[in-house]
């Protein structure tokens, strides 16, 4: 081999390498955390595997999570502005990345409900519309004058029914896509590089997928990045992977757009099983390319008991399960 075919061949391993070396800095090692601040305020501490106390956003970084989810409710107190940018400027100090989930709500907002905060509870369409694009412009403003980046934004949480309901119900897509460009608009506002993810609960079900994304696009819906969130049963989650995995290509296929797991989970007391699961969702989302973003474990944090809550994956002790060995 002559000395310029050598080089060229050099080269051409650099550049494959370093192409896979960025897609793997890119893909997003996920957690939502956003009840940190709360445990902690309750007393509670968290410790890494010789039971040292330990900062959490430290410990996820060491666990390799390299972006953090936030919610954001309307009223003051917890995951309001102020609350978001504390967790934000922690998770900012380790070097992750950032994504900011837009409730739309004073609490929480799922399939079975979308409750508009309080504040606007008496508003028109029009002055919805108005209502969203202020409260995501001005608080994401916030964030961004007080030094944080935000890579993505998720304009409303599972959202399978709507949001800001009655209105903003499914069973007027037009009124939906509204809202959403409203939400959509005013985050380009602020950080026009964010993606901006529209998130539906039960990611294993295409034909809400399609049914869901089929209306909102027909109403003239913006969106970057499609979410999902991810709960399978440990006796069956073999059968849930594949079905999130078939969901996930056929949304590439049909809509152009990248997936992400933005939410995932198992109870903590099956964490060799969710262990398993977690990796072979990583597994999944990864061969989907630069169309596979990312995957987020939900309150992995959260004490088993939280608030009534089991799915994390921190033992009694306050140290993380095998659960999140695979990031």
């Amino acid at each position: 081999m002559t000395f310029k075919k050598m080089l060229a061949a050099f080269c051409g391993m650099a550049l494959t390498f370093a192409a896979s070396t960025s897609v793997a800095q890119s893909f997003a090692n996920g957690a939502d955390v956003g009840w940190v601040s709360q445990q902690e305020s309750a007393g509670y501490s968290f410790y890494n595997s010789s039971g040292v106390k330990t900062d959490p956003f430290v410990l996820l970084k060491n666990l390799n999570i390299n972006a953090i989810r936030l919610r954001v409710w309307a009223k003051p107190g917890w995951n309001d502005g102020a609350d978001v940018l504390y967790k934000a400027k922690r998770a900012a100090a380790q070097g992750q990345r950032i994504m900011i989930d837009f409730h739309y709500s004073d609490s929480w907002a799922d399939p079975g409900q979308q409750t508009k905060p309080a504040a606007w509870a008496n508003h028109s369409l029009a002055q919805l519309n108005t209502d969203v694009y202020t409260h995501t412009r001005d608080t994401l403003n916030y964030l961004k004058s007080n030094g944080i980046n935000v890579e993505w934004v998720q304009v409303g949480n599972e959202i399978n029914s709507g949001m800001l309901w009655p209105e903003g119900k499914t069973t007027s897509f037009a009124n939906l896509a509204g809202l959403i460009n409203s939400g959509y608009n005013a985050s380009k506002s602020v950080y026009p590089n964010a993606k901006v993810i529209l998130h539906l609960a039960n990611g294993y079900d295409n034909a809400v997928f399609r049914w869901f994304f089929d209306g909102v696009k027909g109403a003239g819906a913006k969106w970057d990045v499609i979410g999902m969130s991810h709960y399978p049963p440990p006796a069956d989650w073999t059968n849930y992977n594949n079905k999130i995995s078939i969901n996930m290509k056929d949304m590439v296929a049909r809509y152009a757009k990248p997936v992400m797991v933005t939410e995932v989970g198992m109870d903590w007391t099956q964490a060799a099983t969710s262990k398993a699961m977690v990796a072979d969702l990583l597994t999944k989302t990864k061969a989907l390319g630069s169309n596979g973003l990312g995957v987020f474990y939900w309150e992995p944090q959260a004490y088993p008991g939280w608030q009534n809550y089991t799915f994390g994956a921190l033992d009694g002790s306050g140290k993380f399960t095998i659960a999140l060995d695979p990031f």
